[in-house]
C-alpha cells in the first residue's frame, strides 16, 4: 500500500505540536531510494509493530517531533490502515550502549487520523512508557559516567587453590561478575570464580570481560603476590593487596 499524501502527514503532525502537552517542534523529512533507512531510523525506540513496519518497506517521510526538553518521537504512515499513523519514541542520543541494558523498550502504538484521540493516545499510552524508560536510561547512563578517569581496570588474582578473585564496590561492575559465575563473599567486596572447573572458568572470565568492555573496563590477571614465610617479613613490610576496587571512566 503506498504511502499517504505527504502534505497529510506533516499537517497531521503540525496539529499535534499544538496539541501535545508541553512546547514541541516538528521536523518533516523525505527520503529517497539512495537514503540509508537503518541510518535515519537507528533511533528509534520499538521492537513491536513500528520496528515490523519500517522493516517491511521503503520509508518514503516521515516526522520527527521534539518536546523543549529533548524527548523525541517519530511518526510515520500506517503501511496497512489510511486511517491510522504509527508513532514511536525515539532513543536519547549520544549515550553510552549499556545504558540500555534492562531497560524495555517503550514500544510505539498505532493512533487514528484524528488529532485529537491521537493527542490522547499518546498522552495516556505512550509517553509514560517512554519518560519511565528514559528515566532508567538516564540513571545508567550517570553511574556509568560517575567513576572517576583513569581508574578503569578490574584486576582478577589467582588465589592458591586457582580460584580467580576481584574487588569492586561498583554495582554494574558487580553485576557482570555475578552474572558470569563469580561468588560474592558478604563479609568483604571480594568475588570469587572457583577454579574446580578450568573450562568453565576460562568461558566465564571471557564472558565477563567482553560485558566489562562494553562498559568501558578493561580487565588484567595477576598472580596473588608471593607471602614471605613468618620471621622473614622486613619490618614494616605491609602485605600487597590482591586487588583493587574497580571504578570506570
Amino acid at each position: 500500500m503506498p504511502d499517504h499524501d505527504p502534505d497529510e502527514l506533516d499537517s497531521f503532525a503540525a496539529i499535534l505540536t499544538q496539541l501535545l502537552p508541553g512546547a514541541w517542534t516538528r521536523e518533516f523529512r523525505q527520503h529517497t531510494a539512495h537514503d540509508d533507512q537503518h541510518f535515519l531510523t537507528s533511533d528509534v525506540w520499538d521492537m513491536n509493530q513500528v520496528a515490523e513496519a519500517l522493516a517491511s518497506r521503503t520509508l518514503e517521510h516521515d516526522v520527527i517531533l521534539t518536546r523543549d526538553d529533548g524527548l523525541r518521537l517519530f511518526l510515520m504512515d500506517h503501511p496497512r490502515h489510511d486511517e491510522e499513523f504509527l508513532v514511536a519514541s525515539m532513543a536519547p542520543a549520544n549515550t553510552h550502549t549499556e545504558a540500555f541494558r534492562g531497560v524495555r523498550e517503550p514500544d510505539g502504538i498505532a493512533i487514528s487520523a484524528d488529532p485529537e484521540q491521537a493527542t490522547e493516545a499518546i498522552t495516556t499510552s505512550l509517553l509514560p512508557r517512554y519518560e519511565s524508560a528514559l528515566a532508567q536510561v538516564q540513571d545508567n547512563a550517570a553511574r556509568i559516567n560517575s567513576r572517576p578517569a583513569g581508574a578503569d581496570t578490574l584486576v582478577l588474582t589467582w588465589t592458591d587453590t586457582a580460584d580467580l578473585s576481584a574487588t569492586t564496590e561498583e554495582r554494574d561492575v558487580a553485576e557482570v561478575l555475578v552474572g558470569n559465575g563469580f561468588v560474592h563473599d558478604p563479609e568483604s567486596t571480594s568475588y570469587v570464580l572457583s577454579g574446580d572447573d578450568t573450562a568453565q572458568q576460562a568461558q566465564s572470565v571471557r564472558a565477563a570481560g567482553t560485558r566489562l568492555a562494553a562498559i568501558g573496563i578493561g580487565v588484567v590477571l595477576r598472580h596473588a603476590p608471593h607471602r614471605a614465610s613468618p620471621g622473614t617479613m622486613p619490618v614494616g613490610a605491609t602485605p600487597q593487596a590482591s586487588a583493587r576496587t574497580v571504578r570506570s571512566r
